[in-house]
């Protein structure tokens, strides 16, 4: 089987149930789902060793998950029957936040993105998250989508942040706070 087809040459793409122009919302959105993926791929390879054991299998199934959000917004028309994605998986990323975020030191203040490599690596992967989001609101107020995956997409940002310090406390690297930050956050 050859890798190129010619079919989108003319500035169309197939998606489940017809084809539409490859600048399409629906395009944007699960396409910028897959750039996400490839972030989320890169930090898995970072993510060495036993110390990142737990996180690197985290991120393996999170692109799986990523491929099932892209397939429920590739759908123009799509019943519920057919979703792959379901609230349930956003409960389990609330769970794995909590789990990760005990290991962390309280905030304070805002952080910038950065720090050790995976940590770097992880924040990539929530401003594209946030994009994807972005990108699937936009989708969802023009036509209807699986609601699931908005919320997915909002949890697994959070996820990303907290797992991006996880991995500078891991690798004894302190979080870079935001100079002119005052304290923002409050302790529980």
């Amino acid at each position: 089987m050859g890798i190129y087809t010619r079919t989108g040459d003319e500035g169309q793409t197939s998606v489940i149930g017809g084809r539409v122009s490859k600048d399409d919302i629906r395009v944007e959105a699960y396409g910028t789902i897959d750039e996400l993926n490839s972030f989320v791929g890169q930090a898995a390879a970072l993510a060495e060793g036993a110390t990142f054991e737990d996180l690197r299998e985290d991120l393996l199934l999170i692109q799986q998950e990523l491929f099932d959000c892209g397939s429920d917004l590739a759908f123009v028309q799509l019943s519920e029957s057919k979703y792959k994605v379901h609230e349930e998986m956003a409960v389990r990323l609330e769970e794995w936040i909590d789990r990760y975020e005990v290991e962390n030191p309280q905030l304070e203040r805002f952080i910038l993105p950065g720090g050790h490599a995976l940590a770097a690596a992880l924040h990539v992967c929530r401003t594209v998250c946030r994009r994807a989001e972005r990108r699937t609101v936009t989708l969802g107020a023009a036509e209807e989508i699986n609601p699931a995956v908005r919320k997915y997409l909002n949890r697994l940002s959070d996820y990303f942040f907290v797992v991006a310090r996880t991995a500078n406390v891991r690798n004894g690297v302190d979080d870079i706070e935001y100079v002119r930050s005052q304290k923002v956050f409050r302790r529980s």
